[in-house]
């Protein structure tokens, strides 16, 4: 496939063949969604900021520990967090307080660090 790209007022876009993006669009929508859904907008497409807050950080929690290469009981004992209470926030059901972030974090990194 070629690709082209351009830059007008500043956006940068990507030019392809609309059959390819086509192909791309479908693959895309058989993708299963990673955690839970965000919240749908209102009618002056706002969307309410806690509901929208805890899903936004259970994706990327799932995203950041499924590519460390870790199960959810991994993390949960690398972060010394209960594995109910790791499901809990990847449910976007509950935000962490600092300090369990700051262990979750910590041993995301480390894992990552650990496969490189």
């Amino acid at each position: 496939m070629s690709a082209a790209s351009l830059t007008i007022d500043g956006k940068h876009f990507v030019v392809m063949p609309k059959d390819e993006y086509e192909r791309m669009r479908t693959l895309a929508s058989e993708l299963p969604e990673i955690g839970p859904r965000l919240p749908r907008p209102d009618a002056a497409g706002n969307v309410p900021a806690v509901p929208f807050a805890l899903a936004t950080l259970a994706r990327k929690l799932i995203r950041d520990r499924r590519r460390a290469g870790l199960t959810q009981a991994d993390l949960a004992r690398r972060a010394a967090i209960s594995l109910e209470q790791l499901g809990q926030i990847e449910k976007g059901k509950t935000m962490p307080n600092s300090a369990t972030f700051n262990r979750i974090h910590r041993a995301l990194e480390r894992a990552e660090r650990g496969r490189k």
